[in-house]
């Protein structure tokens, strides 16, 4: 077809394919120690997905959605699940003192007087901060963590601040395996993994032996290995040890340690398994059965804004937190800076960063769709996004488009 000027309708077309192309980012330049994993939703299951690279180098394995790996901050949601679980079950209250259950009294020394509480720990506005270490190891106690003076916020009284903190998620495991009797990781197979039909675990000790062979690596940018290299076998010690290298679990007093099994970021999962998590929540809480593993109450209290950045009542780190629930991210709260998907809507979930991971769950409840990603490999500070999240999470988070 030559000569001839183009039909009206065939310019529009062409303009609004032009248009749609622009707001797409493109792909971040290939790495050699990269790869990545992706899927996007709905309530009855995933619709389309992606993944690149290799999840073990020495064998060449290829990456694919099936492939657990250390996801990061996402973690915490799940562990949020479990916790609206036990209070369902009336064995935690969201807005009781803490110290009930732990059999010592947490505090925040610069305000004895006020009370600390799993809605506060759950919503990082506890006045708890990280300037100690949360990798707490064997032989450790969260009491001994927290009577730093570094681990609290000094001008801000609980309730007051957002600041978000790994460091209460060891305190959360504490009060959840002092209320229930179970260590954490046994316990959040029982609560969560399992009536999610999840092939997940915590620090790898209650996953299946075929989910160990399928375990992603994670590479620093220069190829050498950060984290789970386990060429098919279990880690020999699935905590920090002891300061003298030991790993005998069998005296670890519950509720004494909850860092142990890393409720801050430790939980091992796949896309694929990460989408039956983003289906349960556009299905308000039900399973893909129909049975009701969360009411919907709980879960709207989890989504419900605990905090909204209005210019000085938190810590955004760069805006990258502007809305928060209970352990869900809120974005869009002060776009364009915290919507990594461009388009000004607010949506749901969770992101995670750690040992050269990006990693997002995100559900947008006005359309019922959603995406799950994870990208490794990228080192502490890979290029940057127009918004606060990475170029790479950008590019991931346009395929829910």
């Amino acid at each position: 077809m030559t000569g001839g000027p183009l039909r009206p309708a065939f310019v529009l077309v062409l303009a609004a394919l032009a248009g749609a192309c622009a707001t797409v980012p493109a792909e971040p330049p290939p790495a050699p120690h990269t790869g990545y994993a992706w899927a996007t939703f709905d309530g009855r299951g995933i619709t389309r997905s992606g993944a690149a690279g290799l999840a073990d180098r020495a064998s060449g394995r290829a990456l694919t959605i099936d492939d657990p790996v250390r996801i990061a901050s996402i973690t915490k949601l799940h562990v949020a699940l479990g916790v609206m679980r036990l209070v369902e079950q009336g064995k935690l209250d969201l807005d009781e003192d803490v110290s009930g259950h732990l059999g010592w009294t947490l505090r925040n020394p610069a305000f004895p007087d006020r009370p600390i509480t799993l809605r506060l720990i759950l919503s990082h506005r506890s006045s708890l901060r990280d300037d100690v270490s949360y990798a707490l190891p064997l032989g450790m106690t969260v009491k001994q963590a927290v009577a730093a003076p570094e681990a609290w916020d000094k001008e801000h009284p609980p309730g007051t601040f957002f600041r978000y903190s790994n460091l209460g998620f060891p305190v959360v495991a504490s009060v959840m395996e002092q209320a229930t009797g179970e260590r954490f990781d046994r316990l959040m197979e029982r609560l969560v993994l399992k009536p999610l039909a999840l092939d997940a675990c915590f620090n790898w000790t209650t996953c299946p032996d075929s989910a160990i062979a399928r375990a992603a690596v994670l590479y620093a940018p220069d190829g050498s290995v950060v984290r789970d290299d386990l060429k098919g076998a279990r880690p020999a010690c699935p905590v920090v040890p002891d300061p003298n290298g030991g790993c005998d679990l069998s005296g670890y007093r519950l509720g004494s340690n909850g860092a142990l099994f890393s409720p801050q970021g430790g939980l091992r999962i796949s896309v694929r398994d990460l989408a039956k998590v983003g289906g349960l929540l556009l299905r308000r809480g039900r399973l893909a059965g129909g049975s009701r593993f969360l009411s919907e109450a709980s879960l709207a209290e989890m989504e419900r804004l605990h905090w909204r950045f209005d210019g000085g009542n938190g810590d955004t780190e760069g805006h990258f937190y502007c809305g928060y629930g209970l352990a869900v991210q809120i974005l869009a709260q002060c776009a364009p800076k915290d919507d990594p998907f461009a388009d000004g809507k607010i949506r749901l979930g969770h992101a995670g960063d750690a040992y050269g991971l990006r990693s997002g769950l995100w559900i947008d409840p006005a359309t019922g769709r959603g995406i799950a990603y994870f990208a490794t490999g990228l080192g502490d500070d890979p290029p940057r996004g127009r918004s606060a999240y990475r170029a790479i999470e950008e590019w991931l988070a346009a395929k829910a488009r």
